[in-house]
């Protein structure tokens, strides 16, 4: 997508990309109206979801969206509008995620006593990429934390073989900007040569379908889980990353906490 005035680093933005070209580039709610036209979004309680703007009704967040089906959605908010975008993308891993918040035990509903299970969630929620890729020993360098080997080393197959999807409505706010240090927190899955090829509606309805059943089953629920990703080593979401020095920054690019120098 090539559309000006929108950015899109690295490609980092394209899940977003079939809703983003029917509506301007902007945090209008008016657009989020728009978008939920001819579209059946329900929370996994059965509630038709809306965007609403914030109210004080003593129901926390995640329980309003439960109870009511209602997502607080401020005004001009960026943030809240890549949050309703990532609804509308993944609604059912975003229905199987706000289910795990609501069954939380009581006094753990809300937002100040979350506790450690709940904050992985929140973390993902905020931060989370999913990263396919048809060759394993990508997926292996993630583990391993080889930065320079995975996005200079094999830059060639990385952008042959693997792909990012991010999920989090933070760090697609944090890409209109993107910043030294920017780390998502990772999935990884392993997928085929045909899967790579399939369309980005059939990608994303497959990764949707992947995240929710994990939720449900009860995965995602430590921070374990997660791999750190630093985005800004990805060819393309930087200029800087056309050199070989630039992943030489330790501070950005850190060795795993097995291998760390001095």
């Amino acid at each position: 997508m090539n559309r000006p005035g929108f950015p899109s680093p690295g490609g980092l933005l394209t899940p977003l990309s079939p809703l983003l070209e029917q509506v301007p580039f902007a945090p209008d709610t008016a657009s989020l109206d728009l978008l939920l036209v001819g579209r059946e979004v329900r929370t996994a309680s059965g509630q038709r979801l809306s965007f609403v703007p914030p109210t004080r009704d003593g129901l926390a967040y995640e329980q309003r969206i439960w109870a009511r089906g209602e997502v607080a959605t401020r005004r001009d908010n960026w943030h809240d509008f890549f949050n309703a975008l990532v609804w509308l993308t993944f609604p059912q891993s975003k229905a199987a995620l706000n289910a795990r918040h609501a069954s939380a035990p009581a006094g753990a509903a809300s937002e100040q006593a979350r506790g450690r299970e709940r904050d992985a969630l929140t973390h993902f929620d905020e931060c989370g990429v999913v990263v396919v890729a048809s060759d394993a020993s990508l997926l292996d360098l993630v583990r391993r934390f080889e930065w320079k080997a995975l996005f200079w080393e094999r830059r060639v197959d990385l952008r042959r073989a693997l792909r990012c999807f991010v999920f989090g409505h933070a760090t697609y706010e944090q890409l209109l900007r993107p910043f030294r240090g920017l780390t998502a927190k990772a999935l990884l899955y392993e997928v085929s040569d045909r899967w790579l090829q399939a369309s980005l509606r059939q990608q994303l309805a497959d990764i949707d379908q992947r995240l929710a059943d994990e939720l449900a089953g009860g995965k995602m629920l430590l921070p374990q889980a997660f791999h750190p990703l630093p985005l800004m080593g990805l060819p393309g979401v930087t200029p800087a990353s056309e050199h070989a020095t630039y992943y030489d920054d330790r501070w950005q690019f850190r060795p795993g906490r097995g291998t760390r120098g001095v």
